[in-house]
């Protein structure tokens, strides 16, 4: 006697009919009425009575899967929603409605999500781009946005993305991590945040340098938390990350050109205005292009304490991308004289970087001190030494002083900030 086999329940196509079923019980004008949470709590019963009066053999547990995934199909981001709840998933990478990819701990790994087709992952990333006032279409294939926690969201499809939609999600906790959590998870030493506290006061201007996914980002929101409550602060962001716990802070974000190309607002202009604004503070997100020249002025006419980000590998490399940027304004500036804006303006480098194990760390806390015929001269203040990989893969190393006392110590010492002189003494590993 042959056993029947187990009925394979297709979860897919069975919420899509009850998705269809549910568009088609909807009243819309009664749900227009309600306030969110009702709308929800209407939308669940409706979706509990759909799921019953299905004929397919379902168990309790699959039966509440099945009802939260038509939710998130209704109210959230599909598929998504899942990875978005999960505070151990720092990026959500889409290549394709087939596969998804998501980075815990610094490293990635692929996940058994898939959206249905290409039709259901651009139906969600146009719920993605709408809700900002964003569009992305055959005529504007690239578009970046923002979710309501913070998070970056880039989406590219066809023509440009050959192989189908592709997304990224750049995941920004609720709880930004601060100086105390780095310091735990071994990014940095307590030494050097007192350093960086100090100088923040002081009001240095200080530079954070790093490549993709680095950190800086996570840095500067250290650095800016080290800020007094007191002071007026102005942020200039392509894209809104920075999370400010001040009570005094304007946040400005550039604007895309419209449907008819007009009306973009770059970053240039925003940092030109926000220097009309009285601001103590400055901190530009990101330098990207041309406003390198006006933060570096900024920097050399009085909005001293200013801190910004640049894509780099090294803290020379920092220097040399500014001195690039500087050059796109094509106004003919020599490269002497914006070395010697660069040499004036910034006073501290700070390089992140992602090692191979995934970590994130301080690899160098750097003081530019001034120039020497047409070079930039700087001096390593704090270091950290790579020393191997270990057998489970982990980056060995260790952080270490380079035994120089930096020359704006003495500029601490006026703002009635102290350090011992141990602090700078040369370690050995």
């Amino acid at each position: 006697m042959s056993v029947a086999a187990p009925i394979r329940l297709d979860f897919g196509a069975l919420k899509g009919t009850i998705h269809r079923k549910l568009i088609q019980t909807l009243n819309l004008d009664r749900l227009t009425q309600m306030d969110r949470e009702a709308v929800r709590f209407e939308v669940s019963r409706i979706i509990e009575s759909l799921v019953v009066a299905e004929s397919t053999p379902m168990t309790l547990a699959e039966r509440e899967r099945l009802s939260q995934e038509v939710l998130d199909e209704v109210f959230g981001l599909g598929p998504l929603e899942p990875l978005l709840k999960d505070p151990t998933v720092s990026d959500i990478l889409v290549n394709t409605f087939k596969n998804v990819y998501v980075e815990r701990a610094g490293l990635l790994e692929h996940t058994a999500i898939q959206f249905r087709d290409d039709a259901h992952l651009m139906a969600i990333i146009d719920r993605i781009v709408s809700a900002v006032g964003r569009r992305v279409d055959e005529s504007s294939p690239m578009v970046d946005a923002r979710l309501p926690d913070g998070s970056r969201v880039n989406a590219i499809i066809p023509p440009l993305a050959v192989d189908g939609p592709c997304v990224s999600i750049r995941r920004f906790g609720r709880d930004p991590l601060g100086a105390d959590d780095l310091i735990r998870n071994k990014s940095i030493t307590p030494q050097m945040v007192e350093l960086l506290r100090g100088c923040v006061k002081a009001r240095l201007n200080i530079l954070v340098s790093g490549g993709t996914g680095s950190g800086k980002t996570t840095l500067l929101n250290v650095l800016s938390s080290f800020i007094p409550n007191r002071e007026r602060i102005v942020t200039v962001e392509d894209a809104a990350e920075l999370q400010l716990h001040q009570e005094h802070v304007v946040r400005l974000e550039t604007r895309p050109p419209n449907i008819e190309g007009q009306g973009a607002i770059r970053q240039r202009q925003l940092v030109i205005n926000c220097l009309r604004m009285r601001p103590d503070r400055i901190i530009v997100g990101e330098v990207r292009g041309d406003e390198a020249l006006d933060m570096l002025q900024a920097m050399n006419t009085g909005h001293d304490g200013s801190l910004t980000t640049v894509h780099a590998n090294t803290p020379r490399d920092a220097l040399g991308r500014l001195e690039t940027m500087v050059a796109m304004g094509n106004l003919g500036i020599p490269e002497s004289a914006t070395r010697r804006q660069i040499a004036s303006a910034i006073h501290l480098v700070v390089q992140a970087s992602r090692l191979s194990d995934g970590t994130r760390k301080v690899v160098s806390v750097s003081e530019i001190t001034g120039m020497e015929g047409d070079t930039v001269t700087m001096q390593e203040i704090f270091a950290f030494q790579k020393q191997g990989v270990g057998p489970d893969g982990a980056v060995l190393g260790a952080f270490t002083a380079t035994g120089i006392r930096p020359k704006f110590s003495e500029r601490l010492s006026a703002a009635g900030i102290r350090f011992p002189m141990e602090m700078f003494q040369r370690t050995t590993i």
